[in-house]
This record gives structure tokens, C-alpha cells and sequence, in this order.
């Protein structure tokens, strides 16, 4: 089978199947057989790996997967591609194409059946408009994973591997740092990709933590104060957390937990690191466990 790295393969099999980009599904093409090999070379996949890929389009990075992987398990959302990938894909007998969106698919039950629960590496070219949707719910989901190699928007990337301070630091590098360690592997032109997209992408890596980098009694209330200080950047944390309709904080405890943590009252989200959030989380947790004890003290006095 042709190597569908190289442009004039792509064009031949999109031609010879009058396949029509459908906008809605993000499509893009890779057509750079140099950048398939940095991806594949920063997965680290061996024939020990089970794979999952997001996406595979027309099979272009799933004939180097199948080249190295033990199993593939190819998840794509457009029946269309189906024929073509039947066609592209015949040479190969580790690899089952999946017609499904990943978003509504049991990657965990999948991951169970298929490799009786151990952990995963997932490759992708993931279309820019679902990123963050996937890749938070491979990770909220408990999927089995040992690592995700992504090519995402260039932005998206530098959101995932940034600190304190700066302009793209938010509630996705808080959760993807959460989860994981990241790390840009390289960065992909738009002369790479059939169309061409009209910004930037990177490769990057994400190395699932073999335990979290932080200790937080309650995980949910963690990332619902992240989200909160992020959906009004502008606003204090205080003000931030105290308005926000679905936390039920008081202002006063914002304040109280803020100081024990030596922070300014007038200190806003985007300068906390993710340890900080940690301790915030506890302590508000913390305050709330002490109220309700203290309800239950007087109901039973």
C-alpha cells in the first residue's frame, strides 16, 4: 500500500473516492512524512502497545501505527471514510476501525475487552474544536492510559504546558497538569496538512502521572473552583468564587482560607499554581465539614 505520508498518495485515494471535506468534522490531512515519524518516535509505541488513535481520517498515521504497534483500535466519527479506510487499511491485520464519535464511545469498557484493562497509549490528530472535550475525558474517566500523543492547535498546546502569570494559563493546563506531565515535541505547519488549516499545530506529548502531583480530599470541588476563577479572569478570586451560582461559597470563607494560605484577598486565579488550588480546595472543604458538624451538634444537643 502507498504510503499515504506523501501527497500525491492522498490526492490519488481522495480522488479515486470523490471524498468531499466535511467541515463539521474538523478534517485535515497530514500529508508530511517526517512529522509522522517525530510522532510516532515521541508515543514510543513498540509491538508490546495497544493503541488507540482518535481520528484516523483516510489511514495515514494508522499504517505507521499498525507498522509498530501490537493492536490498533481506529475510532472514526464520518461513515464515509469507512471504504477508504477498508482500502487503505487491507494490508494490516492488527488494526479494527471503529465508526463511532469518541465522544459518545466507552473507552474504558472498550479498553477492558480489548486489553483486558491495561493501560493504553492514544495517538491522534485531533480536530481543534473538540481538543479539550476528548482529552478531558480520556483522563475524567479513568481510561487506562499509559500516554496521549497529540497534534493539536499550536495555541492549544502552549495552553497545556503553562504556569502562573501568563496569558494562557487556565483551567486546561491546571487539569492537564493534574493529570499529567506535558511536553511539546514539536511544532507542525499548516503547509503540512491537506487542506490547509489556517493556524498553526504541535505535537505534544502528555505522560499520565503515576500519582497526582497533589493531594485534594475532593477533586470535583478542586476543578469547580478552577473553573470558576477562570470564567471571570478579571475578577478576584474572591469575588470569582463567592459569585459564582453553582459553589454556594461565602465571601467570608474565601477570605479566611485565602489568608491561611498567605495570600493577598485581592490575588486573582491566574497566580495560583495548582498546589495552591489544592490547598484552597481542602481548606473550603475543610470549613464546610466544620459547619456541618456544628449543624449537626446543635440538632443533637
Amino acid at each position: 500500500m502507498a504510503d499515504l505520508g506523501k501527497p500525491q498518495n492522498t490526492i490519488a485515494i481522495l480522488q479515486k473516492y470523490h471524498f468531499i471535506f466535511q467541515k463539521k468534522f474538523g478534517q485535515n490531512f497530514l500529508i508530511d512524512t517526517r512529522v509522522l515519524d517525530k510522532i510516532i518516535e515521541a508515543s514510543k509505541i513498540t509491538k508490546d502497545d495497544f493503541v488507540l488513535e482518535i481520528g484516523p481520517g483516510i489511514g495515514t498515521m494508522t499504517q505507521y501505527l499498525c507498522e509498530n504497534a501490537r493492536a490498533v483500535i481506529a475510532v472514526e466519527i464520518d461513515k464515509y471514510l469507512m471504504p477508504v479506510l477498508e482500502e487503505t487499511l487491507c494490508e494490516y491485520h492488527n488494526v479494527e476501525v471503529i465508526n463511532e464519535d469518541i465522544l459518545k464511545l466507552d473507552i474504558k469498557r472498550l479498553v477492558e475487552e480489548k486489553n483486558n484493562g491495561k493501560p493504553i497509549k492514544v495517538v491522534a490528530n485531533l480536530p481543534y474544536y473538540i481538543t479539550t472535550p476528548i482529552i478531558m475525558g480520556l483522563f475524567e474517566n479513568q481510561v487506562p492510559i499509559e500516554s496521549i500523543t497529540i497534534m493539536v492547535q499550536k495555541e492549544v498546546a502552549d495552553r497545556m504546558q503553562v504556569g502562573p502569570g501568563t496569558k494562557e494559563y487556565g483551567a486546561l493546563s491546571l487539569a492537564v497538569q493534574y493529570y499529567a506531565k506535558p511536553e511539546i515535541i514539536t511544532k507542525v505547519p499548516p503547509n503540512c496538512f491537506m487542506p490547509r488549516p489556517k493556524v498553526g499545530s504541535a505535537v505534544i506529548r502528555l505522560i499520565r502521572h503515576q500519582k497526582v502531583p497533589v493531594q485534594v480530599k475532593d477533586e470535583k470541588l478542586m476543578f469547580a473552583l478552577i473553573r470558576a476563577s477562570f470564567n471571570q479572569r478579571r475578577k478576584t478570586l474572591v469575588n470569582g468564587l463567592s459569585n459564582a451560582s453553582d459553589l454556594f461559597i461565602e465571601k467570608e470563607q474565601v477570605i479566611q482560607a485565602l489568608a491561611k494560605l498567605g495570600l493577598n484577598f485581592n490575588v486573582r486565579g491566574e497566580a495560583l499554581t495548582l498546589e495552591q488550588f489544592a490547598n484552597l480546595s481542602n481548606l473550603l472543604t475543610s470549613f464546610s465539614e466544620l459547619s456541618t458538624t456544628e449543624m449537626e451538634n446543635k440538632y443533637t444537643l
